[in-house]
């Protein structure tokens, strides 16, 4: 069974920056991609970014150039810079794993960001 950790989720005020991380309780290696999904209160959960084995890079279009996803792979942990916080940036910021064959999504807890105007 795989754990992924959250953590970084603060409160902040508008125009600031967070960075979120995300620690796995195994190799990244082992998985094909990782990433970001988001999700407000009476919302959908919805992508933020994704970043491949091969360090490909996927953004929600309306996100790209405030964040930036990253891996360190000898921490077994992903990143996301969030700059230019918005007061709609809050949300509870899930992180994901996903395997290869057989396919299989692993979730964290998340993680609360609450950005005031």
């Amino acid at each position: 069974q795989v754990q992924l950790v959250e953590s970084g989720g603060d409160l902040v005020q508008a125009g600031g920056s967070l960075r979120l991380s995300c620690a796995a309780s195994k190799s990244i290696f082992s998985f094909n991609a990782m990433g970001w999904y988001r999700q407000a209160p009476g919302k959908q959960r919805e992508l933020v970014a994704i970043i491949t084995s091969s360090d490909s890079t996927n953004y929600a279009d309306s996100l790209k150039g405030r964040f930036t996803i990253s891996r360190d792979n000898a921490k077994n942990t992903v990143y996301l810079q969030m700059n230019s916080l918005k007061p709609e940036d809050t949300a509870v910021y899930y992180c994901h794993a996903d395997t290869g064959i057989p396919y299989y999504r692993y979730w964290g807890q998340g993680t609360q960001v609450t950005v005031s105007s």
